[in-house]
């Protein structure tokens, strides 16, 4: 019984992990690497085991750095299933189609500076008939349920409360009289957020892989973020301005709405006209809206009194770009909603544009900003930014929000592993490396549990670890 990290192995992205039962092979995740260009251009190397091989592929969630891969697995030979929530492969094929789209059309406008310069075309990571044939290997479960995916591996899946349908995965393995139990916790959702419910505590296990996203950082608590949201919604009571909402597709933006539903009369809400404007995540909205067994108690109770989560009479779906366009027509009155989340792409830059530079526009940060990008240049107060090359003066008002991270800190983590009997030993993947080394040490000195910080390629044996 052998665990091989072959990705997000002291980084955060390109999650894929290789288990090997005897002559089985189980693959977890295989998420794209996501990052700087010298990173992405890794997706185009050959995995370092033979896709034919696999016998099964086990998907902890839909996100792109742990779904990504997969068309590129089945391009290279893959035949078996993949196994997932049905949350997960719904929201995969919202996902995965986009991410065809998006490499199509990198690698176009890649091409055409390439044959400018007399050099060979690149050839898109996958297309969209990849992708369809992806979707048609997926075989769905239900959090709970226990199957047989292979000889000798039983799975199942638990609720991780990150985003609708991320599992934890559970998997017993049995090789001869010898049985172990391996638990992968997929991306753990932090503690208390809004909708989805809490991870699910385990006590089982033998080995455990776990995830340091956070391993060396604490949240704010909800009551400080609902505090600091309620104190911005307050101080735009008197705005005559837009107010614009950078947001991640999925789980963010339906994040931000549900609060909006639920707070709708005491922030004032009711003046304004309220727009998501992201056709991702329009879809993946329509998709939480359908899943409401998977809501928490607060949220399922509200769903019980309005008729639908996420009811407000002045809220507007944007799918079209003539809608988005005319979006930037108004002067005052609007809140927009829109990705991406970094202000990287989308259209969010359309509404930077027509908005940033006015004094009465509003700009309220609600993720992480990756070094480098724009909503980072606004986060820290840059008085210009480039858009499109031109220069645009910032003159609205930049809010921060922090705390709505889907991911589980240090804390969380921790109080999730302390319910595991026996304190088993612990890899830990999907973490930059001083967040692993961080989370390692406090697992050592909180529990004693035997934890490092996975080395790619590094094959560790599960019957002696």
């Amino acid at each position: 019984m052998k665990l091989t990290s072959y990705g997000a192995a002291g980084e955060v992205t390109g999650s894929c992990h290789l288990v090997e039962v005897g002559e089985v092979r189980i693959l977890l995740d295989c998420g794209l690497i996501q990052g700087r260009k010298k990173d992405e251009l890794r997706n185009h190397d050959p995995f370092p085991f033979e896709p034919a091989m696999l016998d099964a592929v086990v998907l902890s969630h839909a996100h792109i750095d742990h779904s990504g891969r997969l068309p590129i697995l089945i391009r290279q030979g893959f035949q078996g299933r993949i196994h997932t929530h049905e949350a997960s492969a719904d929201l995969a094929n919202i996902l995965l189609k986009d991410s065809a789209y998006l490499n199509a059309r990198d690698t176009e406008y890649r091409n055409k500076r390439r044959a400018r310069k007399g050099k060979p075309p690149l050839t898109p990571l996958y297309d969209q008939s990849d992708v369809d044939e992806t979707l048609q290997r997926f075989h769905t479960h239900r959090f709970g349920e226990t199957h047989d995916i292979a000889p000798g591996v039983k799975l199942t899946l638990h609720d991780a409360g990150h985003i609708l349908g991320s599992a934890m995965v559970e998997l017993e393995l049995t090789e001869g009289s010898v049985t172990k139990t391996l638990v992968f916790s997929g991306d753990l959702g932090h503690r208390g957020a809004p909708i989805l419910r809490d991870f699910t505590r385990l006590k089982k296990a033998d080995f455990v892989l776990m995830e340091s996203t956070y391993g060396n950082r604490i949240h704010r608590s909800w009551e400080e973020t609902f505090e600091e949201v309620s104190d911005i919604a307050a101080s735009l009571k008197n705005s005559n301005g837009n107010v614009l909402i950078p947001a991640f597709s999925v789980g963010r933006s339906q994040m931000i709405l549900y609060m909006f539903a639920r707070y709708f009369e005491e922030w004032d809400l009711g003046r304004w006209k309220i727009f998501l404007d992201s056709p991702m995540a329009i879809e993946a909205t329509e998709l939480y809206l359908r899943y409401t067994r998977l809501y928490d108690e607060m949220a399922a109770a509200f769903y019980e009194e309005n008729g639908a989560l996420l009811n407000m009479p002045n809220l507007k779906f944007s799918k079209t770009a003539d809608d988005s366009r005319a979006i930037n027509r108004m002067d005052s009155g609007a809140i927009v909603i829109a990705g991406s989340g970094m202000c990287t792409g989308g259209r969010i830059m359309h509404h930077l544009k027509h908005n940033l530079w006015r004094k009465d526009s509003h700009v309220i940060i609600s993720g992480y900003q990756s070094s480098g990008s724009l909503g980072r240049k606004l986060v820290e107060g840059a008085p210009f930014v480039k858009l499109w090359g031109e220069k645009i003066r910032v003159n609205a008002t930049i809010h921060t929000v922090g705390g709505l991270s889907a991911h589980a800190d240090q804390e969380g983590m921790l109080e999730w592993y302390s319910h595991f009997e026996g304190r088993p030993p612990v890899l830990l993947v999907h973490g930059e490396q001083r967040a692993g080394e961080e989370l390692a040490v406090r697992l050592r000195k909180d529990f004693g549990a035997r934890a490092n910080v996975a080395v790619a390629g590094k094959t560790t044996d599960l019957l002696t670890a």
